[in-house]
């Protein structure tokens, strides 16, 4: 096998950025940063920009996660199923999905219900509202009587309480397209959570399947009920519509999951369509779907998928995988997928000598309550496997910036960018020791 004279390191610290130093609510200017502002003077330093056309978003877009590891994998720009969606919709193209049609008739056909189920936000970084509203207006161009919204709330790609304005929003579309009712709420941290704390998503399946929950007569009260429980769009707990009457998922209904980004939406589309799914009790058992997700969330998935993978060939892990070179992938559980699945262009199976190592993230409800997160353990093995030497690259990511940075509590984000700070500076120290590039 081959090997490179020093070994490199590329070293993601997910959620920093470039701000305005005298912000008070700037996380990094605030916190100890004694490392990077070291390697900073000593070394030449440059910046990226991470949204937009340049990552292959639409201008204005904000960048996320899932598209920086992908555009850094690929090497290129990659037009992102944000933009591959609306531009079909605006040429439309997105009326003609032969996917989507299928479903759509085989609704028509058995005189069953259409759910159209995702996040209802214009975030961008999941799905985006105007996804959903092109979903109702060929509804109805095709004839559908009943068609049922199930609804995730956001409030981490967009403002905590916004919610409440996006279904305003949807509730004046659908009374203008005459077409749709709103069947359940739920925060994404119970419909899309990707860590398998399946207790959360048996709830959001409770709503949409048996119509358990919390209940509120429609779409406005819900919302407005959660807000007085304190709380925020991402935690609001899974709650039916009891106006839209009988309009639970039942057998031979139809599903399309309107999500673009395959993580958080891998797990509840799983409880719907795997007939040896065992994360919790379905009561009901497993019943048939015609079921389409807007992407492919995992080849595994037994679903019609409306927009099939791009094929991104010559990606940096394919490209090392075939030099002969050794490669690691590392992170903790939340920023798994991004090293592997989305850096390597979205493709599942590692290449050849590519090792991935994984440390669990801690089960904590929210990360402002453990801001290290596993990141020091994280270091602690990577440095051992620097040391072992085997390694030509490395790919790092630290999560904690991100997601800690996400729940809005600076103090805790302080925390975070501290203890990243601190790992980045024994990663360093480590490569530098075998001679190696960071």
């Amino acid at each position: 096998m081959a090997k490179l004279e020093t070994p490199i390191a590329l070293v993601i610290l997910d959620g920093w950025g470039i701000g305005r130093t005298n912000d008070p609510s700037n996380a990094i200017a605030l916190a100890d940063t004694q490392h990077m502002t070291h390697l900073a003077e000593l070394y030449p330093t440059t910046t990226l920009t991470c949204s937009g056309e340049a990552v292959g978003l639409p201008e204005g877009q904000m960048g996320n996660s899932e598209v920086g590891h992908l555009n850094i994998g690929a090497g290129r720009i990659v037009y992102q199923e944000l933009t591959r969606i609306s531009k079909d919709i605006r040429e439309k193209r997105f009326f003609a999905n032969p996917v989507l049609h299928t479903v759509m008739d085989e609704v028509k056909k058995a005189g069953s219900a259409l759910h159209l189920m995702g996040l209802l936000s214009d975030g961008g970084v999941h799905s985006h509202i105007t996804h959903l509203y092109a979903l109702l207006e060929m509804a109805k161009a095709i004839g559908i009587d009943r068609v049922y919204v199930h609804a995730f709330l956001d409030g981490r790609d967009v403002p905590p309480s916004s919610g409440a304005g996006f279904l305003q929003q949807l509730e004046t579309k659908i009374a203008e397209l005459g077409i749709g009712r709103v069947a359940t709420i739920s925060g994404r941290y119970y419909a899309m959570d990707r860590d398998k704390r399946w207790e959360r998503v048996e709830k959001a399946y409770g709503a949409m399947v048996y119509r358990e929950g919390e209940h509120a007569p429609d779409s406005v009260a819900a919302i407005q009920a959660a807000y007085n429980r304190s709380e925020t769009d991402e935690f609001v707990v899974p709650t039916v519509i009891d106006g839209c009457g009988d309009c639970g998922i039942k057998g031979q209904d139809g599903v399309i999951f309107f999500n673009f980004r395959p993580d958080r939406a891998r797990q509840l589309t799983r409880t719907l369509v795997d007939e040896a799914f065992t994360g919790f009790n379905r009561r009901n058992g497993f019943f048939p779907l015609h079921f389409a997700t807007m992407t492919q969330y995992e080849e595994s998935l037994d679903v019609a998928i409306a927009y099939k993978p791009q094929l991104l060939t010559n990606t940096l892990g394919e490209v090392v995988s075939k030099a002969g070179l050794h490669q690691l992938r590392f992170a903790e559980t939340e920023k798994y997928a991004h090293v592997t699945y989305f850096f390597n262009g979205g493709e599942e199976v590692p290449f050849t000598n590519e090792e991935r190592l994984l440390v669990p993230s801690p089960k904590v409800a929210t990360y402002d309550l453990q801001p290290t997160m596993s990141a020091v353990e994280v270091t602690t093995k990577l440095v051992a496997e620097i040391h072992s030497g085997k390694h030509d690259l490395i790919i790092l990511n630290f999560a904690n910036c991100d997601m800690v940075g996400h729940t809005g509590k600076l103090n805790a984000a302080v925390q975070a960018v501290t203890t990243v700070d601190q790992c980045v500076s024994k990663v360093v120290e480590a490569m530098q020791a075998h001679g190696g590039i960071v």
